[in-house]
């Protein structure tokens, strides 16, 4: 299904990809090991209004950005498909969906397992030479997952039910 291009779309594209640069780069807290942000929050409206390709697109663009105006450590391309397959993630549970539980749950799960736990140590042990299963890339990692995973869940399920948002969805989509 294709979907027509607007400017209100670009627009709208535009301030998340803004609002997302910030969550991550500006406000997200980082060491060498962990990102801990909450830029997943327009990744939400993002999939929400324009579907798993134009979420994924959006994500790539906030990364690229990202590290562009705030380059806080080297570029490695893995991140970047990292944010990609979160956008097609969330768009793939909220787009034209009804938001329930079990979407809001069954997102955070896919993206925590997918890019938290299976992607980011693949990329973390390329980028630092470190050994896959070594306690340096899965310590911080397991602790974030603990603590992220029912704050992303219940976030997923309150952005996705605010009747603001709900009336945007109304407006923007096609």
């Amino acid at each position: 299904m294709k979907q027509k291009i607007t400017t209100r779309m670009i627009a709208t594209m535009g301030l998340l990809v803004a609002l997302q640069v910030v969550l991550s780069q500006v406000l997200g807290i980082e060491t060498q090991y962990l990102r801990l942000s909450f830029s997943f929050v327009p990744t939400i409206i993002m999939g929400m209004l324009f579907g798993p390709l134009w979420a994924g697109i959006g994500c790539v663009l906030a990364d690229f950005l990202g590290m562009a105006l705030f380059p806080k450590a080297a570029f490695f391309f893995g991140f970047t498909i990292n944010a990609f397959i979160g956008g097609l993630i969330y768009g793939y549970f909220f787009y034209k969906k009804e938001i329930s539980w079990k979407n809001a749950i069954g997102c955070a799960l896919a993206t925590t397992i997918v890019i938290s736990l299976i992607l980011t140590p693949i990329w973390l042990s390329m980028m630092y030479n470190q050994p896959l299963f070594s306690w340096v890339i899965w310590a911080p990692r397991l602790i974030k997952t603990v603590i992220m995973l029912p704050i992303q869940a219940i976030l997923n399920y309150m952005v996705g039910r605010m009747v603001p948002l709900q009336k945007l969805i109304k407006r923007v989509s096609v």
